[in-house]
């Protein structure tokens, strides 16, 4: 009865620390060169801003989630006798790491449309700031 309650806790304790341990972590953004808007003028550097923004927060709001890549239940016998084991194996989704490329890529023109609207002095980048600022 004493390694049923010790494998119950140790149950629910995985099942609300596991949760708390997933994170999509920081997103590094791609280089996009600032000349490949060098072309527009600094109303279509603002929309293009606005819609890149847009997309990255569609693409930051897609739920984070874990995969399991194992969960095994079983008991063992060792040297303190037998007791219950229960093992987890958790990794990142395919769907998460797609998410975090999509991220990097969006974040990377948005700095390189920043930099663009740097360069032409418009009014939109004032007080934004691009990655490592």
């Amino acid at each position: 009865m004493k390694n049923l309650t010790a494998a119950t806790l140790l149950t629910t304790a995985g099942i609300f620390v596991l949760p708390g341990c997933a994170s999509t972590g920081n997103v590094t953004p791609q280089y996009v060169p600032p000349s490949t808007y060098q072309s527009y003028d600094c109303q279509a550097l603002t929309q293009e801003y606005n819609r890149i923004n847009r997309y990255a927060e569609t693409a930051r709001n897609q739920q984070s989630t874990l995969s399991t890549s194992g969960v095994g239940v079983g008991i063992s016998a060792g040297r303190w006798g037998i007791s219950p084991n229960i093992t987890f194996g958790v990794g990142k989704s395919n769907d998460t790491k797609s998410r975090d490329a999509t991220l990097s890529r969006l974040y990377g023109e948005r700095d390189a449309i920043i930099q663009s609207g740097r360069i032409q002095k418009c009014s939109f980048v004032d007080g934004v700031k691009i990655y490592g600022e």
